[in-house]
């Protein structure tokens, strides 16, 4: 049984994972990439903004995680838009503030957009397959 077929069966997993990935990007950005921003390069008012837009997937799919019982397909669908559209500002961060990051700082934020890449991709593939199930059974 791969991985799709895990968190297709226990969806629930999915949001734990999305919240605990929020969390320590919340923590990176606000805590360790905000005070040592002169190794990062990336302005300190952005650091705050993507940890708290970070911090509010973390809530979103912590929310989801608690209290979640069904219907789970809108709602992964749901935080994999929202993790795109950060991987997209953060592309565009990245290249309007290209001048100013340093080599810690771009590889930083372009590992975790490869990784948030992966997640959506998961994300979009466990939705699709419980989906396809749910179909099925009715």
């Amino acid at each position: 049984m791969n991985i799709i077929d895990k968190l297709t069966v226990k969806p629930k997993t999915l949001f734990l994972i999305d919240s605990l990935g929020a969390f320590v990007t919340t923590f990176f950005l606000f805590v360790i990439l905000r005070n040592y921003n002169q190794f990062i390069g990336m302005p300190e008012i952005i650091l705050v903004y993507l940890s708290l837009i970070a911090a509010c997937f973390c809530i979103y799919s912590t929310s989801c995680f608690l209290f979640l019982k069904q219907n789970w397909t809108p709602f992964i669908r749901g935080i994999s838009i929202a993790n795109l559209a950060y991987c997209i500002l953060t592309i565009s961060l990245l290249i309007f503030n290209y001048p100013r990051l340093t080599t810690i700082g771009i590889t930083y934020f372009l590992l975790e957009i490869a990784i948030l890449f992966g997640l959506i991709y998961i994300e979009l593939t466990v939705a699709t397959a419980i989906q396809k199930a749910e179909k099925k059974h009715s």
